[in-house]
């Protein structure tokens, strides 16, 4: 491969990150703002820019820590200069994998993970591109146990939280604890959108960064196990997720807003402070969860508070459905994105 396209397809995967990013706000805003819109705290365009500023915020919090877990899904230290452009198509498969499911699953209205997709779409091309051998398993195994941890974690938090809510109100009438709460739920959508942007923008930076150290950005010797992540690279990640959350994603607040469970200010609150808490904890560990799964459970987790009848359960068992075929399904997408790019280039 000469030298120019060899840096053409560099730049190609960290343009096709910076869209996912964009694709990943737009898809995943519903996280901050359905509860927020659905019990009428704020109007849409409202809680769009809001939950874009603290996107963009989050990108001072500090933590990189998530985009490092996202330099070891494959093994780059397998890898040599002579077959780094084997890792861009890697890379470059696995993002595009992860955009078309994206696309599907908003068409479908379905709130999936967008951080699952962008894991599945990379581990499928890299299997096909390498073999099993590709992968670090550990750091899969990883994902997929959060994958499964974190939506109990959010139902149980979302669960506690609001038991608690209601005891301290219990005295109060449901006027004045919803006025209280519209006020308080400001606070709990602006902490989970930027509990979002600091989750979900790291995962960009992970496949940018990757992308760097094959085209020679850190240097010849640089340690693929532990590359550092440019501020530019940081900024770039918030303004494309923020541009996407600007955009909105109306399916899903749908979904997310009414057909799970009915939301008052008091639930919306007790949702968004139960989830925010667990996605920030697992961000400073660097673990890339998915937000989307965390703001469903908790969701059903107050909903479940009032009666289980509440929740409709058919809605929440065709959105597990659709998180546990992320993975794999974006994966498939991902192998089949390999084989085109491969024969293109």
């Amino acid at each position: 491969m000469a030298i120019e396209q060899f840096l053409y397809l560099g730049s190609g995967v960290i343009a096709l990150a910076l869209v996912f990013d964009f694709t990943n706000g737009f898809h995943d805003s519903a996280n901050a703002i359905a509860t927020v819109v659905s019990t009428k705290v704020l109007t849409p365009g409202k809680a769009v820019a809001m939950a874009a500023f603290f996107n963009f915020i989050a990108a001072f919090a500090g933590s990189t820590a998530v985009a490092s877990t996202m330099t070891k899904i494959l093994h780059l230290e397998n890898f040599g200069y002579e077959e780094a452009h084997t890792v861009l198509l890697v890379m470059l498969a696995g993002v595009m994998g992860a955009v078309v499911w994206n696309i599907i699953t908003w068409l479908m209205g379905l709130p999936t993970s967008s951080s699952h997709a962008l894991i599945g779409g990379i581990m499928g091309a890299g299997i096909i591109s390498a073999g099993l051998g590709a992968v670090q398993w550990h750091t899969l195994v990883k994902v997929v146990i959060f994958m499964v941890v974190s939506p109990l974690v959010g139902m149980v938090c979302g669960f506690l939280l609001m038991t608690a809510v209601l005891w301290i109100v219990r005295r109060k009438s449901p006027h004045s604890v919803n006025q209280h709460f519209k006020r308080l739920q400001l606070m709990s959508a602006s902490l989970f959108s930027f509990s979002h942007g600091l989750n979900d923008a790291q995962k960009t930076m992970g496949i940018i960064a990757t992308a760097l150290w094959c085209m020679g950005w850190y240097g010849a010797t640089a340690d693929p196990k532990h590359l550092s992540i440019d501020l530019w690279v940081i900024l770039s990640a918030h303004t494309a997720i923020a541009l996407g959350t600007i955009l909105g994603g109306w399916r899903i607040v749908k979904t997310m807003g009414s057909k799970i469970t009915k939301l008052d200010p008091v639930h919306g609150f007790s949702a968004e402070t139960a989830g925010a808490g667990a996605i920030i904890g697992t961000s400073l560990m660097g673990i890339p969860i998915s937000t989307t799964h965390v703001i469903s459970s908790s969701i059903i987790g107050v909903g479940a508070t009032r009666r289980m009848s509440a929740v409709r359960w058919g809605v929440a068992r065709r959105i597990v459905w659709a998180w546990f075929l992320t993975i794999p399904c974006a994966a498939l997408v991902g192998a089949v994105a390999y084989f085109t790019a491969g024969a293109l280039l």
